[in-house]
């Protein structure tokens, strides 16, 4: 049985919706070739996903270093034709990337924010 706690259902149906480590899932195969990339089966909702769906890596032809390296030299602040030429691909890959990684950031931002205690310093109005 292998270990698949970190993952949740992603069916906003499902009654385990975003729940972690519930039980509910279970690896029913693998998606590609090379058995990687695991899929999931949900048995309170009976539906198959990726276990990459809702991650940067959903539906991405290149290898996961790649795609790191690629939001690395972005937030270093470097641009897009820059980085395009710093990891070897295509600026439009590059701005893909950053597109799909944007939202990513801003909720683990805000899920952040929502869980960081008040600032002391801040005035209280």
């Amino acid at each position: 049985m292998e270990d698949t706690s970190r993952f949740c259902c992603l069916n906003e149906r499902c009654l385990a919706f975003k729940t972690r480590g519930a039980g509910n899932l279970s690896v029913c195969g693998y998606i590609n070739q090379a058995r990687t990339i695991r899929q999931l089966y949900c048995c309170a909702c009976k539906k198959r996903f990726s276990e990459r769906k809702g991650t940067v890596f959903y539906r991405s032809h290149l290898p996961p270093e790649k795609v790191l390296s690629i939001l690395a030299h972005v937030q270093e602040g470097n641009g897009m034709r820059q980085t395009g030429r710093l990891v070897g691909t295509k600026e439009d890959t590059v701005i893909r990337y950053v597109r799909k990684a944007g939202p990513h950031a801003q909720q683990l931002h805000q899920e952040l924010v929502a869980f960081s205690p008040a600032d002391p310093r801040v005035a209280v109005r």
